[in-house]
């Protein structure tokens, strides 16, 4: 401690690196941790290869949402609309294949494109307008999900076989070298792709920037508008990445799909060190947050215990991740 009773320079460097590593390897300590409890109490099933590329399966449409969850979470904002965005996808892919009988590639782009275009209106109505990410976007959850159900016509739309049902489908005994499905590999090939922009682009400095302190960021000359705009809209893409995941798994566009998704994609963001109030979150945590609640409700699966006990056992450790986030931000400011 200095004379004035404020840390040496030295010290807070040290506390600021610590809680850094902190921020990283605390989630994945977490899943480690989770994973040899229900590798311990569950059954042999659990710790199987199958199963592990049923969590792995099941991770990749929460994570693929998460990815834009992330950088609109850095950013300082929030996006309730991501359950409706998805099912908005299914409906659309679905609708491209039966109706138009689009190639898979084409229809797949038009779902990703539906989800960017409503992340688009979303970011529209928080700059132009200046109303709070909160409720613009729990608007967009119903707008949305009301055009998937006028789509559809409140009914589910069966789609023809096509590759992007195997996005994620069990692989085959001839595949098994791949691991996992393509879809999954798709998702983690992104995420490097996201991580890299946060880390290494001006955007993602800009998206850092605006999330932890915005006024700041203006007076410094980010076009903070034309960033959130960017921002939204990529978030609903990758919304509509996370649809195209859930239609392979549902092989249909269903406008009554992934309601309630919002709260699994947010926690998977604030599980793997994001921050409620901006400017903190990586990829990395996010995806292992995403795991974290795979393993969970793998293990419960597993272990035969009824679903109010799984979504105990996620809540608790929600609360826990929200708890230590706030911890940590008295310990920053102090």
């Amino acid at each position: 401690m200095s004379e004035q009773g404020t840390p040496r320079p030295e010290h807070s460097g040290l506390r600021h690196t610590l809680l850094a590593w902190l921020n990283v390897l605390g989630p994945m300590a977490g899943l480690l941790a989770i994973y040899a409890l229900f590798a311990l109490i569950g059954p042999p099933s659990f710790s199987s290869t199958g199963n592990l590329e049923t969590i792995a399966r099941q991770t990749a449409i929460v994570g693929a949402a998460a990815l834009g969850m992330t950088l609109i979470m850095i950013l300082g904002g929030i996006d309730l609309s991501v359950g409706s965005v998805v099912a908005l996808t299914t409906v659309v892919i679905a609708w491209l294949l039966q109706h138009l009988q689009a190639p898979p590639t084409l229809a797949a782009l038009g779902g990703i494109a539906a989800g960017a275009a409503a992340g688009l209106v979303s970011g529209l109505v928080i700059t132009r307008l200046k109303v709070v990410p909160f409720i613009v976007t729990l608007g967009m959850m119903l707008v949305v999900r009301g055009v998937a159900k006028a789509i559809a016509h409140e009914q589910k739309i069966d789609a023809p076989l096509s590759s992007l049902q195997s996005l994620l489908a069990s692989l085959p005994p001839e595949k098994r070298l791949m691991l996992v499905p393509s879809g999954v590999w798709l998702v983690i090939a992104l995420a490097l792709l996201v991580a890299g922009l946060l880390k290494y682009t001006r955007l993602g400095r800009h998206i850092f920037a605006i999330g932890s302190n915005e006024a700041t960021a203006r007076l410094v000359g980010i076009p903070v508008n034309a960033v959130k705009l960017l921002t939204y809209t990529l978030g609903g893409a990758f919304f509509g990445l996370g649809g195209l995941m859930l239609f392979s798994r549902l092989t249909v566009g269903d406008p009554t799909a992934a309601v309630g998704l919002e709260l699994d994609v947010i926690a998977a963001v604030v599980i793997g060190g994001g921050s409620l109030a901006g400017g903190e979150g990586s990829v990395f945590g996010s995806i292992v947050g995403a795991l974290i609640m795979s393993v969970i409700r793998s293990g419960c699966s597993q272990m035969g215990l009824d679903n109010w006990v799984q979504e105990l056992v996620t809540g608790i450790v929600i609360v826990v991740a929200v708890a230590l986030d706030r911890l940590r931000h008295r310990t920053n400011t102090q």
